[in-house]
């Protein structure tokens, strides 16, 4: 029995660390295709009815977020999670990814460079995990370079 218990116990944690890195790829894939502007890629990761809070309250769904990359009006520098600081948590077949990201980018004349924090929630489904609903921070104050 307790031999049994501890199997069981080894499989779900082998499977809750195999979840965790399905979705910590699969949210830096997201950031990759954003980054490049690559439609197809974000569209094959959002969920039909994702949605995208700013922390201005602005909303976003999937169509207006592949509408502005098919637009490619925005040239990426950087969209990329700071180094060592990706958290993933998983319930069952709900996951939230955390970190800190730094975008910098060209919108015609105008030019971010800004570091913020960023919740995105992915959901198991019958095609695998989607990504469902982010919410990112105001912008932080200048963070320190890591050496």
């Amino acid at each position: 029995m307790l031999a049994t218990s501890l199997a069981l116990t080894s499989l779900l944690a082998a499977g809750l660390a195999s979840d965790r890195d399905t979705v910590a790829a699969l949210d830096t894939a997201y950031q990759a295709a954003v980054k490049r502007n690559d439609a197809a890629a974000m569209a094959r990761i959002l969920a039909p009815d994702f949605v995208l809070v700013l922390g201005d309250g602005r909303q976003y769904g999937r169509e207006d977020l592949l509408a502005e990359a098919r637009r490619g009006h925005i040239a990426y520098t950087r969209q990329e999670e700071d180094p060592g600081t990706q958290t993933v948590r998983v319930w069952g077949d709900t996951a939230v990814v955390t970190a800190r990201l730094w975008v910098q980018y060209r919108d015609g004349a105008h030019e971010v460079d800004r570091h913020l924090w960023f919740s995105d929630t992915y959901v198991r489904g019958a095609d695998g995990w989607r990504y469902m609903f982010g919410q990112a921070s105001r912008p932080l104050d200048p963070v320190p370079a890591t050496p």
